[in-house]
Order: structure tokens, then sequence, then C-alpha cells
């Protein structure tokens, strides 16, 4: 190519990377660390557990059985492990998604909140009230990060605005990890409930604050 011909030639159109602060409720190109970590723990765990090289470990890595109080170390670890692939397929797949929705939004800090409150959490709650627990699975984690992300459009379909948000193929997805325990026996109803409340109760208020 000459050199006239370079200079006749048209610059490529190019978008530079998206700053935080420049759109609203975006917090600019990055990674979802968080979110990243949670999903290959939580294939690690599904992995151990459908090999049946490690049967034993992924054991002592769930609920089970009591005094659970002496490893309380159970409740971090019991999320990331599954022993039913529908199970583990749904649950990771809504973590992923919307984690990653999450953490562009708010950030890494949010996404650990919602683990903690929502996963950690809901074991927590399970191996208080149930006799014997023996329980695993990210349900709660999945729904709290999903009610997390809703709750600006429920917000706004509240207040009668127009919203951009999927909430129906939402509600379709929180529909299917709600309904885990029917299929799956370990899967927890109360880490259900705790991943909703965990949704609303960090969801909500960020949600409120970023309307201002």
């Amino acid at each position: 190519m000459t050199e006239r011909h370079r200079r006749l030639r048209s610059p490529t159109p190019s978008l530079p990377r998206l700053k935080t602060g420049e759109i609203p409720g975006i917090r600019g190109d990055s990674r979802p660390y968080a979110t990243l970590v949670v999903v290959v723990l939580s294939l690690v765990g599904c992995l151990l557990w459908r090999t049946g090289l490690f049967n034993d470990s992924v054991f002592k890595l769930a609920i089970f059985p009591r005094p659970w109080s002496q490893q309380i170390w159970h409740v971090f670890t019991a999320p990331f492990v599954y022993d039913n692939t529908g199970f583990a397929f749904v649950s990771i797949a809504a973590i992923g998604l919307y984690g990653w929705l999450i953490e562009r939004r708010h950030g890494i800090f949010v996404v650990i909140a919602l683990f903690l409150l929502g996963g950690a959490g809901g074991m927590a709650l399970t191996a208080a009230v149930i006799t014997n627990p023996f329980a695993f699975g990210g349900n709660g984690v999945a729904l709290a990060l999903l009610v997390a992300w809703a709750m600006p459009d429920l917000l706004s379909l509240r207040r009668g605005a127009e919203i951009d948000g999927d909430l129906l193929g939402t509600l379709v997805i929180g529909i299917v990890v709600a309904l885990m325990p029917l299929a799956v026996t370990n899967a927890s109803w109360i880490a259900d409930g705790a991943g909703v409340a965990a949704g609303v109760l960090v969801g909500w208020p960020l949600a409120l604050l970023a309307d201002r």
C-alpha cells in the first residue's frame, strides 16, 4: 500500500473502554472476579462429586451431621457442593448470569455480601432449624443474586414506569431454582427463603439509592 493510499484510508471506528461513572448504573469494563470465583468453585464441587473420586471429602464439605457448630466452616463450603447435574446446571447458570449483572452494576463486594447472606446464611439457618441437616447446593446464592438484580425493575413497575429488564425470564429462572428442593433431596427450602430475603435486603436499598 502506497503512502498516498494510507493517507486517504478512513480510520477504523473504535470505542474506548467504558469508564466507571460514564453511564449511570454501569461501573465500567471490568471482569466479574467474585462471580467467576463462585462459578469455578461450584464447578469444582460438582465435578468432585460426579467423578466419585472424592465423595468422602465432598460429604465433609456439606452440613452433615450435628453438632455442625463444631465445623462451622461447612456453611461456607456447602453452597459449592452438588450431587445432581440438573441442580448444578440450573444453580450455577443463574449464579453466573445474575452475579455478572450485579457485579457490573454494583461491584465485587455486593456479590460477596449476597453469597454470604444467601449461601452461607441459608446453610446456617438450615443447620439451625433442621435436627439432622444434610444440605448443600447454591440455590440460596442464585436466588439472592436474582432477586437483588430484579429489585430496581420491580420498584419501577410499582411506580408504573417502563422497564428494560426481562422480568418474565427472570421469574421463570427464579421459579425453577426455587423448586429444586422438590427434585433434589439435599436442596434446602430454608436456603431458598434465605436467598430471597438476602436479595430483598441488599437489592432494595441499592435500588433506592440508584434512583436518587
